[in-house]
């Protein structure tokens, strides 16, 4: 099983690799057939291709992230590197939505999404934080 750290580092690759899809649905034909943020964090964490849901059934394509434990977990780091908070529904936070949302939407006072660096950076930054906090004595916490 890939720990959180590793499921990022390959999203990053995966990324830097064949894109990012920021449209309708959770992936979309092409070339390369991008996939959103979270479909990668799928696909990478549990080490399988695209299901066919993820291009065609958006609430099939989110429960079958959801039901992934280390999709949510890689979803859930990316999520706190952001800088804003995600939005609670049905009674807690919408991580997949927080997420997908933030690497496809132009924040305000912008006009473009974040770059692609922009996503891997953010990417990374999580993975290494996830690392650094992994290696800290088990009596330290954080600051």
């Amino acid at each position: 099983m890939p720990s959180t750290h590793r499921v990022l580092r390959r999203m990053a690759t995966v990324i830097n690799t064949h894109g990012l899809h920021r449209g309708e649905q959770f992936a979309a034909h092409g070339p390369t057939d991008a996939l959103d943020i979270c479909a990668i964090a799928y696909i990478v964490a549990e080490d399988r291709p695209a299901p066919a849901v993820f291009f065609n059934d958006e609430v099939a394509s989110f429960e079958l992230i959801e039901a992934s434990d280390r999709a949510m977990a890689a979803i859930r780091a990316i999520s706190a590197a952001l800088d804003t908070e995600p939005c609670d529904t049905n009674g807690g936070p919408d991580y997949i939505e927080h997420v997908s949302n933030w690497a496809a939407t132009p924040p305000i006072g912008a006009t473009e999404p974040p770059t692609t660096s922009e996503v891997i950076g953010r990417i990374l930054r999580a993975a290494d934080s996830i690392a650094r906090d992994h290696t800290l004595p088990p009596h330290h916490h954080a600051a």
